[in-house]
């Protein structure tokens, strides 16, 4: 059997489509590395808007019976995510440091089960409250220093 008229169109069609397909690709790719040297500073409103958004998804969670714990670990590994990939780690109001994945996981998990408590306090386990509370206090304390 040899190929026929059809089978060449097809192979030719194949054949276009790949190439148009690899020059997408390389201009995606492109356009990647260009996007990760503009990475701007997460600003206090950018902050705000991804701990909002954590806040509401651990509400969500427990509310549907999601365990609490693990909810809060998504969210606040998507807070993290987000900064790092949006923002290449590095919060406008600390200078140029980049934050790592823990710090900001840790911040986040701080951020958003205050957040929490504001839009669902009763869907914060009394330890978990009691824990912030006590961090929150540690922590303005060692800020009048």
């Amino acid at each position: 059997m040899g190929i026929n008229y059809y089978s060449k169109r097809i192979i030719k069609l194949l054949g276009i489509s790949l190439f148009s397909f690899a020059l997408f690709e390389i201009g995606t790719i492109n356009k990647q590395i260009k996007a990760e040297k503009n990475l701007v500073a997460a600003t206090e409103k950018d902050l705000f808007l991804y701990r909002q958004m954590g806040a509401s998804y651990l509400c969500i969670a427990s509310k549907a019976d999601v365990d609490f714990n693990k909810g809060l670990g998504i969210a606040s590994a998507t807070f993290a995510n987000v900064i790092i990939g949006k923002h290449g780690g590095v919060i406008k109001e600390l200078g140029n440091e980049k934050l790592n994945q823990k710090k900001l996981y840790n911040s986040g998990t701080f951020q958003i089960v205050g957040s929490a408590l504001n839009i669902c306090p009763e869907s914060i386990p009394k330890g978990i409250k009691n824990d912030y509370e006590k961090r929150l206090k540690q922590i303005i304390k060692e800020t009048k220093k």
